[in-house]
């Protein structure tokens, strides 16, 4: 790779001098504790990405979710819990919480292209009274380990990247124009072998029915 013609910024100051500064409107917009709307907009979005880092800074962005109503659980004004569920394994972002707590959230809602955005310190939770609170179809959290984010910031941000890439216009879908299947991704890049037959089968509606269930 050549980078002889890159103009590269290395400083806040010529970051700022390229962007300008933020709209003070924009810049006081960060608070440090859930408001009424917050809380709405919490109990209403069904998906969220955690974003982590470990101790030497390698990063770490994990979806997150659950039915609207059962994917955050509020404990307080400055404190929220996200369950975890069956999944991969892999746990990057939690092993990344235990070097580095600090952590940033963003919370969608279908169809809107604002979002809610929150930066806090987390810590893994194995047992506690509030996880009753997130059973979903039955199922308490995987072993009752819970992600508990004490906020430092919280904002609103802007639709604007959502009305650029169109996300939310149907019209514009074409899940499987340029990129193929899951089944056949699955067999490329990670179980050579399985046959496609077996990937189609593993991740049809059979899929959807394991969710909660390890």
């Amino acid at each position: 790779m050549t980078t002889e013609v890159w103009t590269e910024i290395t400083d806040e100051r010529a970051l700022t001098a390229l962007l300008g500064e933020p709209l003070p409107a924009v810049r006081a917009k960060e608070r440090s504790a859930l408001t009424g709307i917050d809380r709405d907009w919490l109990a209403s979005s069904p998906f969220c990405m955690i974003g982590t880092a470990d101790a030497e800074g390698r990063c770490d962005v994990s979806p997150k979710g659950d039915p609207a109503g059962r994917l955050v659980h509020v404990i307080d004004d400055t404190t929220i819990a996200i369950a975890e569920r069956p999944g991969n394994r892999r746990a990057d972002g939690y092993r990344n919480i235990l070097a580095n707590p600090q952590v940033g959230l963003n919370f969608l809602i279908p169809g809107r292209g604002d979002t809610l955005r929150i930066n806090g310190r987390a810590r893994l939770v194995s047992d506690a009274p509030f996880l009753d609170a997130m059973v979903v179809k039955g199922h308490r959290p995987l072993l009752a380990v819970v992600v508990v984010v004490e906020i430092e910031t919280i904002f609103f941000h802007c639709a604007k990247a959502f009305l650029r890439s169109r996300l939310w216009r149907p019209e514009t879908w074409a899940p499987e124009a340029q990129v193929p299947r899951r089944a056949v991704l699955a067999q490329r890049m990670e179980r050579p072998g399985d046959s496609i037959e077996e990937l189609d089968a593993y991740y049809g509606p059979s899929y959807e029915e394991r969710l909660y269930v390890q």
